[in-house]
């Protein structure tokens, strides 16, 4: 509205001035170089216009011709990254399909295009590793962490690579060089602190997680927990030779983490040591109403040293009341009162248990009906009930189960990976198959050169791999067989990091894996069989 109002009031303006010229007629004479010139105002004013017009008309053709050569370079660069543009969105959309020789005819198109392009790099780099050309696709990683653009791009895929040759080494270089940046991202700082971890740098893990909560990259409960395991884990590594240390450290972790069982387990014997016992007490208390453990009622049975079997199970019987009705409660106050030799206690605690016995359940009864009254065939009956009885809890990572916990998971190294859970939960839940009694109590039956049981190998200090034994142990469904038998294989407790995964989103386009080599196939060895004649004394052995 406000346009048309000033093109209206324009246009009123210039009718005005044309009709005041013509009721104003006037002549004019120029007078130049001897010549003289008549004509009337209109004719001048006309002719002066028209002369403007056609000096600017000139002047632009005359811009046109001098700036030509400008205009037809910016044209061929305009061209041109319309076609790279072309070439890289069409090249990241075959490296997403999978299509690897359109992936590498777009990467050379556009490297022809824009060759110094950061997205051309990243292309010619995906396509490389969809090819399976790892030595092009480190080529031109090395080449992005060169740059300042694309350093950080550079060194994850080059980090990448080194996970997937099992160079760990390299893999670690790379992680602590991204880490040193001013905006360390995430997959370092994490990868950095696994690697610390892992190499047991109890005192550089902690280094990195504080810089890591302090750049973003983890919110503050998960940096309270992991840092109370790193304490854990370090006051565990200096019990031995610093007992000041160790028992600052580990009461350090249980402020942190109340509920960590280790550190609660620690704190709590490590006090009982200096005859600090109501406070050993009530960090014992206070993990075991979280989370119920042996480790909590053997520390606490055993605050106060020199003390007789009966004050030890009076003691668990008070912190099995903290959590009633359950099965770890009922477990220690059975394991106390045997000590104390009060079978009927025992047995009590003992009898809601045995409908669904665990293992350790039917042990125990085992183990009570032999010392109460010496009843061998009740008690191997009760071990052969064990045999094929659903499994307790216990420390478990990634597949890989330890007699006690560790910080980091022996097959990633990933930090705080141990749970206290049964191992064969998932497999139960796929459908195992158990043994029947029958077959059981003939193995127990039979000659000791005819029932021998294979028993597992000895395992390493820090791990009890997941194995059980082939003429005892339940036997799995054929679907489950492989990957079950697989599981059983535990990791060397050598110091790993974690493998490169083998389907990367394709979010993280730097880390697409491409084709993986095939998977080695080596035979598995298997243990050494116990040749001990007492077949007694090897089903128990299953258990210890």
């Amino acid at each position: 509205m406000i346009r048309v109002v000033l093109y209206l009031v324009l246009v009123g303006l210039l009718a005005v001035g044309a009709a005041w010229l013509a009721d104003r007629p006037g002549d004019v004479v120029i007078t130049w170089q001897g010549r003289r010139i008549e004509t009337s105002v209109m004719v001048l004013i006309m002719a002066v216009m028209a002369f403007a017009t056609l000096a600017v008309m000139l002047w632009s053709i005359a811009r046109a011709i001098l700036r030509s050569p400008d205009i037809l370079s910016s044209y061929l660069r305009t061209r041109r990254g319309a076609r790279g543009y072309l070439a890289l969105s069409q090249g990241l959309i075959a490296i997403g399909s999978g299509d690897a020789r359109a992936a590498r005819k777009f990467a050379n198109e556009a490297g022809r295009i824009a060759p110094d392009e950061p997205l051309t790099l990243l292309l010619t780099a995906q396509a490389a590793q969809l090819a399976g050309d790892r030595t092009a696709a480190e080529r031109t990683f090395h080449a992005m962490a060169g740059r300042d653009d694309t350093r950080l791009l550079g060194l994850h895929g080059l980090f990448i690579e080194a996970q997937r040759r099992e160079d760990l080494a390299a893999a670690r270089l790379y992680a602590e060089e991204a880490a040193k940046s001013k905006s360390a991202p995430t997959w370092a700082g994490h990868a950095v602190l696994t690697f610390r971890c892992a190499a047991g740098d109890w005192t550089g893990a902690l280094e990195r997680l504080d810089r890591n909560m302090k750049d973003g990259l983890i919110d503050r409960t998960a940096y309270r927990r992991q840092r109370a395991v790193s304490l854990t884990a370090q006051a565990l590594a200096a019990e031995e030779n610093e007992h000041d240390k160790a028992k600052a450290l580990a009461l350090e972790a249980v402020k942190l983490a109340p509920s960590l069982v280790p550190a609660a387990a620690l704190a709590g014997r490590m006090l009982g040591e200096d005859n600090e016992l109501r406070k050993a007490a009530r960090i014992v208390e206070t993990a075991w109403k979280t989370n119920p453990h042996p480790d909590l009622a053997e520390t606490y049975a055993h605050l106060r040293p020199g003390d007789s079997a009966r004050d030890r199970l009076a003691r668990v019987q008070a912190l099995a009341e903290k959590t009633p009705g359950n099965i770890e409660g009922a477990l220690a106050i059975a394991r106390a009162a045997l000590d104390a030799q009060e079978y009927s206690i025992a047995r009590s605690a003992l009898a809601p248990l045995i409908i669904i016995p665990t293992q350790r359940a039917a042990m125990l009864m085992a183990e009570l009906e032999k010392m109460e009254h010496g009843d061998e065939g009740r008690a191997r009956e009760w071990m052969a009930r064990a045999v094929h009885a659903r499994r307790d809890p216990a420390w478990t990572a990634d597949g890989s189960v330890s007699d006690r916990w560790m910080p980091v998971s022996p097959v990633t190294g990933r930090l705080d990976a141990f749970e206290w859970k049964d191992p064969l939960a998932e497999l139960d839940r796929g459908g195992a198959v158990i043994e029947s009694e029958a077959r059981t109590r003939a193995i127990l039956a039979a000659p000791a050169e005819q029932a021998t049981v294979e028993q597992p190998a000895q395992p390493s200090p820090a791990t009890t791999p997941l194995e059980i034994p082939s003429d005892a142990a339940p036997e799995l469904a054929p679907s489950e067989a492989p990957s079950s038998r697989r599981r059983k294989k535990s990791a060397p407790a050598a110091p790993v990091t974690p493998t490169a995964e083998k389907v990367i989103p394709l979010l993280h386009v730097p880390d697409d894996p491409g084709p993986e080599p095939e998977p080695s196939s080596e035979p598995a060895t298997e243990p050494p069989p116990d040749t001990s004649p007492d077949g007694w004394q090897r089903l128990r052995g299953l258990f210890k």
